[in-house]
C-alpha cells in the first residue's frame, strides 16, 4: 500500500477472517436446508433429473464448475499472455 492510499475495510486480515467465516456460514445453512428437502421437510424439488435431488448436488456443481473456470483461464493465460514491452515495441 502506497502512503498517499487510505487503508480499506479488507486490507485488515480480521475483516477477511470475518467474510470468509460467514461465506461458510452461509454455505452450511444452504446444505443444512438441502439436508432438509432430504427429508421432505421444508420444501420439495421439482427436478428434471434424477440426479439434481443428490444431497448437495447444486454446492458440487458450483464448485467444479468454479475450479473449472479456473483452471480454463490458467490455460489461456498460456496462449492469451503479451511480453510486458508489447505495446511499447
Amino acid at each position: 500500500m502506497n502512503h498517499g492510499e487510505r487503508k480499506r475495510w479488507l486490507d485488515d486480515p480480521g475483516n477477511v477472517r470475518k467474510v470468509i467465516r460467514a461465506l461458510f456460514v452461509v454455505c452450511g445453512v444452504l446444505l443444512a436446508i438441502d439436508l432438509l428437502d432430504l427429508a421432505g421437510v421444508l420444501y420439495h424439488k421439482h427436478v428434471h433429473y434424477g440426479f439434481e435431488k443428490l444431497f448437495g448436488f447444486y454446492a458440487f456443481y458450483g464448485f467444479l464448475g468454479s475450479v473449472g473456470l479456473v483452471l480454463l483461464a490458467k490455460a489461456m493465460r498460456k496462449v492469451l499472455m503479451r511480453d510486458e514491452d508489447y505495446y511499447d515495441r
